[in-house]
């Protein structure tokens, strides 16, 4: 394990040649005791544990000591995860939106109360355009979003109402305000004091 180094490594090869048991276990003690100086952040009861599975996995499962805690086995140790089940058979329309906002639009179909389907709407609009600053820093215009949002939902959702609208505009004013000040404080850099000699 590269992370101790080649002397734990051979400190740890050294204790697989000593004969008696007693004296094996002092001798992984003190092992012990320098890689927990290595990492003094790691002096927990569960890193002690995960620092007996690393010895032995260090000693290729050989080591024979009085383990303070249950022997690891080579299969408890390497032991794989399950895949996830990732939904990978429906394709997307627009990759740059991701699956979320798909998810976001068939959960705003679904609702029936037009208030909160209008709010659902505009949360939608607002992650899209987010979503498409992140692969494009041109600004995205209302237009483009009420477009890929009929198009994703087939045509049933309708982002023309007021609410929609002011809610992009305020959120390109205030993009537009935050590069202004971005601009006027690159302008105009605090001077540096001069140190004294």
């Amino acid at each position: 394990m590269p992370e101790y180094g080649r002397n734990v490594q051979r400190m740890v090869e050294y204790a697989l040649t000593i004969e008696d048991k007693e004296e094996r276990t002092r001798c992984v003690r003190s092992i012990m005791h320098t890689m927990e100086n290595l990492f003094p952040y790691l002096k927990n009861e569960e890193s002690r544990h995960k620092m007996y599975d690393h010895l032995a996995l260090m000693s290729g499962f050989r080591l024979d000591i009085d383990f303070p805690y249950n022997r690891p086995t080579p299969e408890e140790l390497r032991y794989t995860p399950e895949r996830l089940p990732y939904n990978t058979t429906i394709p997307l329309k627009y990759r740059h939106y991701g699956r979320i906002v798909g998810n976001m639009i068939q959960e705003a179909l679904k609702e029936k109360d037009e208030d909160i389907r209008k709010k659902m709407i505009i949360r939608i609009g607002s992650r899209m355009r987010q979503d498409f600053l992140v692969w494009n820093k041109d600004n995205v215009d209302e237009a483009r979003l009420c477009t890929d949002i009929a198009a994703l939902s087939n045509g049933q959702i309708d982002c023309n109402f007021p609410e929609f609208h002011e809610a992009i505009q305020k959120q390109l004013q205030q993009k537009q305000t935050n590069n202004q000040q971005k601009g006027q404080n690159q302008q105009n850099p605090k001077k540096k004091r001069k140190k004294k000699k």
